[in-house]
């Protein structure tokens, strides 16, 4: 069902700008481990360390169980060719076998690397998550996708898509429009560069035990099964 708009809601999401750097990217590699320092209570000097907030920070809610044993973080793109391929292709049943039965939680984070309207994207996301329907309003975004820097993702339809979904449009618009979230969104793209990420989407597998596994690309669902069997039987 689609609310009626509220008061011009048309000039109010045309005059978001958020301004942010963006660089290129390139194709998939093989599961890899990486080793996760405690978090620093003192300035690091030097290149970035690699923690567990690196991860978990400047994302988006849990989705699934929050004490589930293993964590699935994915690093993407809104307008991302293989981000949609694998919401289309792998994500639902790593939600059916993993997720809804409390194995896996899940965390999406922002990695903005393809055009301004991904930046947009990721604000309306986060600005449906204030009214608890991040997961909602990132569903309909790769439900919605058609392209790359194709206008699908314009300022126009991320307010039609609010409405879809049953958002506040009042409280959302404000948060456009205030760009309340762009801290987060250049947070979670500077913990990409600090992950040496060069594409998307990314994602890491955390087991119970902290043993991190990197997986690029939108891999087949059999490897997540792998991975996240080989994880709970710790």
């Amino acid at each position: 069902m689609i609310h009626g708009p509220s008061l011009a809601i048309g000039a109010i999401i045309s005059a978001i700008v958020i301004i942010i750097a963006f660089i290129g990217f390139d194709g998939m590699s093989n599961p890899t481990e990486l080793k996760i320092e405690p978090t620093p209570t003192v300035q690091q000097v030097g290149p970035a360390k690699i923690t567990m907030n690196t991860f978990l920070a400047n994302g988006s809610p849990i989705l699934g169980n929050p004490t589930a044993p293993v964590t699935l973080i994915e690093f993407g793109d809104y307008q991302c060719h293989f981000c949609n391929v694998f919401f289309h292709s792998t994500e639902d049943d790593i939600l059916k076998n993993y997720v809804e039965t409390g194995k896996v939680k899940m965390i999406f984070k922002d990695y903005n690397i393809i055009g301004p309207d991904s930046v947009n994207a990721s604000h309306g996301a986060h600005c449906a998550s204030d009214q608890g329907l991040f997961w909602e309003y990132h569903d309909i975004l790769y439900s919605n996708w058609t392209g790359e820097n194709n206008g699908w993702a314009s300022s126009e339809n991320l307010g039609k898509f609010a409405q879809e979904i049953g958002l506040d449009m009042d409280i959302w618009s404000e948060c456009m429009l205030k760009g309340k979230h762009s801290q987060t969104i250049l947070g979670s793209n500077e913990d990409a560069k600090s992950l040496e990420l060069t594409g998307t989407p990314a994602f890491f597998v955390i087991g119970p035990d902290g043993k991190t596994t990197r997986l690029f690309g939108a891999q087949p669902y059999e490897t997540f099964e792998k991975v996240f069997e080989n994880e709970l039987q710790k």
